[in-house]
């Protein structure tokens, strides 16, 4: 039996990196857990970049967590010195009664953010490398961006290993025990103790925590990067983007120091144990799906000749809302999980959240939408 801990993080990917790290800063003593070696492959933060929009699609009850997230991350790219966040702007393209532009249009009324709403012809000359039709519109969101994901998840590891987090990486967790002062978790290379348990364990949440029978469906999804004309498409030319068109959603990026241009697919996917999963791209008839078409639909400028695929897991609940919540039965259990595809950006903000909730008791953010016990 290792020694106790003040909180063990289980699963220190991008949000249990984060939640370590404000931890580790308030002078808990802490413990990160990862069956990995964070940042690494096997989750669902890889890839080079996530978006970070302000004007909410998902819902208006995000823009405060997501307007948190933006100042930390600006924090941490001052505490460590590391660029992390691109401002490209963000332009959303639609029907105009696309209901996710619509949420984003009323968001950004009710929070005041700068959203510019552009007719296709616009678009077009704004941006020469976007092809639309007339019955589509732009959303320009001036203020948003991306950013470096595994640059992210370096940064918080560097931080909480600075203030004393200690990392216990490589090591599989296989069940958890509750004790009514504390836990113990048990896994490949012994039993780890600990007051209170923070569980960030993404694809695998549901298979820890099979107590509570949590409907969360991990799925294995694609992205591609294509050999773009790098003056169109371009970092400083070309905004990150999404495409929200009956019956399919896209995003992407635009080409970072010839990386080529990033696309992927909010909706296709299939369902996946993440233990048995493969992650090699090319590996599923399907893995470049409808993206080439897509490329050649909207992008003239940009060749069908992908640069490279990634595989990459996400982890859905049925209403495609967070998961934060304590554990029903166990006051000192905190489940956060199931990001539904557009968590990372809010990782900062859920970190602290973790934090607040494991040493003090209570956050000072909303987090009532994302209650476990919608579900159960």
């Amino acid at each position: 039996m290792k020694k106790r801990v003040d909180v063990i993080v289980l699963g220190a990917g991008s949000m249990g990196m984060a939640a370590g790290a404000f931890i580790a800063k308030q002078g808990a003593s802490v413990l990160l857990l990862d069956a990995f070696d964070p940042p690494d492959h096997q989750g669902s933060h890889h890839g080079d970049t996530r978006m970070i929009r302000h004007a909410y699609g998902e819902g208006k009850k995000y823009v405060p967590l997501v307007l948190h997230a933006q100042k930390l991350w600006h924090q941490l790219e001052e505490e460590t010195g590391e660029r992390l966040f691109e401002k490209t702007g963000v332009l959303g393209l639609g029907k105009s009664d696309s209901p996710f532009l619509i949420e984003e249009i009323a968001s950004s009324k009710e929070f005041f953010l700068p959203l510019e709403i552009l007719e296709a012809a616009e678009v077009r000359k704004r941006w020469p490398g976007i092809r639309i039709e007339d019955d589509l519109i732009g959303a320009f969101e001036p203020n948003s961006g991306l950013l470096y994901s595994e640059a992210c998840i370096s940064a918080y590891r560097r931080v909480a290993q600075h203030h004393g987090a200690e990392l216990c990486m490589n090591t599989r967790a296989n069940r958890i025990t509750y004790h009514a002062d504390g836990v113990t978790v048990h896994t490949e290379k012994g039993d780890f103790q600990a007051d209170r348990l923070v569980v960030t364990a993404g694809a695998w949440t549901g298979s820890l925590l099979r107590d509570l029978d949590i409907p969360l469906q991990p799925f294995r999804k694609t992205a591609v990067w294509y050999e773009a004309d790098e003056a169109l498409y371009g970092l400083g030319s070309f905004p990150s983007y999404f495409m929200d068109l009956p019956g399919e959603r896209f995003y992407g990026f635009p080409s970072i120091q010839g990386s080529g241009l990033k696309i992927g697919s909010h909706d296709a996917g299939r369902i996946v144990d993440p233990d048995e999963v493969n992650r090699e791209f090319g590996s599923q008839p399907d893995d470049e799906g409808d993206l080439a078409l897509m490329v050649e639909r909207f992008f003239p400028g940009v060749s069908r000749q992908n640069k490279r695929g990634q595989v990459c897991l996400v982890t859905w609940t049925p209403d495609h809302d967070f998961i934060i919540d304590r554990h029903p039965d166990h006051e000192h259990v905190l489940l956060i999980s199931a990001c539904s595809a557009h968590g990372f950006k809010f990782a900062s903000a859920i970190g602290e959240i973790a934090m607040q909730m494991s040493l003090k008791g209570k956050t000072e953010m909303d987090i009532t939408p994302f209650s476990l016990r919608r579900f159960m």
